[in-house]
């Protein structure tokens, strides 16, 4: 089992290991799938890949169920879990499934308990199988642009073309969207598509354990330090480094009057963990 990288969606194969799509996770309200929401908060979001558990799906699946949003507890208070389970269609994006991950999207940014978001599977050894091809085909020609806009922003790691030669460089991107050749777990890792590649486990859910794990690195941090962070690396990567650093000085300005700062100082002072309130 693997957790991908930024920008990864899919399920890949690494031996016995499965590789599931895993690797940014949402922290506090008014982030987004990937990072532009502009004027919102933003903060890292994970994927992961993996049923929850083993059981078994019918054919077709009723569509309000093909997203099932979670509210962790306990020592996990403040992760909500979005599971995919669109089986019979391989967990591709359709656009009833679009509709719902917007609809979610829409009513958790705005709720300030949410910290960290983890989206994962819910169907055995399948991820997301990318678009839904079979609705794809029925729609006319006239459909299929607003539907990729709706796409991208819901989930705004689509985009190859240009994000890949982003990450890998532009030789190898090419090489791999021009033979569109798969590609194994260790491969991926080799080239930096994903983060992790994990041994599955027996309960099949080893990459959600791994973005657990992650989430639950995150969720002591400072909700105003982790928002303005992404949105200095966000920005900072489309600009020349100069720019960059003047990016990251000011949205470092943004967190200088705010009560978190200081509570930092406090803790540092005191030798003990901050209490971080996002203010």
């Amino acid at each position: 089992m693997a957790v991908a990288a930024p920008g990864a969606w899919g399920a890949l194969q690494a031996g016995r290991a499965r590789l599931v799509a895993a690797g940014r996770a949402w922290l506090g309200p008014g982030w987004r799938l990937s990072g532009s929401w502009a004027g919102r908060r933003e903060g890292p979001a994970v994927w992961a890949g993996g049923p929850a558990q083993r059981r078994g799906y019918s054919s077709e699946a009723k569509t309000e169920d093909e997203l099932r949003v979670r509210h962790l507890e306990a020592e996990n208070r403040g992760i909500v879990v979005l599971g995919i389970n669109r089986a019979y269609g391989k967990n591709s994006l359709s656009k009833n499934l679009i509709k719902m991950l917007s609809k979610a999207v829409d009513a958790l940014k705005s709720d300030k308990k949410v910290r960290t978001i983890i989206i994962r599977s819910e169907v055995p050894g399948i991820f997301c199988a990318g678009a839904d091809l079979k609705e794809r085909a029925k729609m006319h020609a006239s459909e299929v642009g607003p539907f990729v806009s709706k796409i991208r922003a819901v989930i705004n790691d689509i985009g190859g073309t240009q994000r890949l030669p982003r990450a890998i460089g532009m030789s190898l991107a090419k090489e791999l969207i021009f033979s569109a050749r798969v590609l194994d777990g260790q491969e991926a890792k080799a080239v930096g598509l994903i983060s992790h590649v994990l041994e599955q486990n027996q309960e099949g859910d080893a990459a959600y354990r791994k973005a657990l794990d992650l989430a639950r690195e995150f969720l002591p941090q400072g909700p105003v330090a982790m928002r303005v962070a992404k949105l200095a690396i966000n920005q900072g990567m489309e600009v020349d480094l100069v720019t960059g650093l003047a990016i990251e000085e000011a949205c470092y300005a943004q967190t200088i009057p705010t009560k978190d700062r200081l509570e930092g100082l406090l803790a540092f002072k005191e030798k003990r963990p901050p209490r971080y309130k996002g203010e």
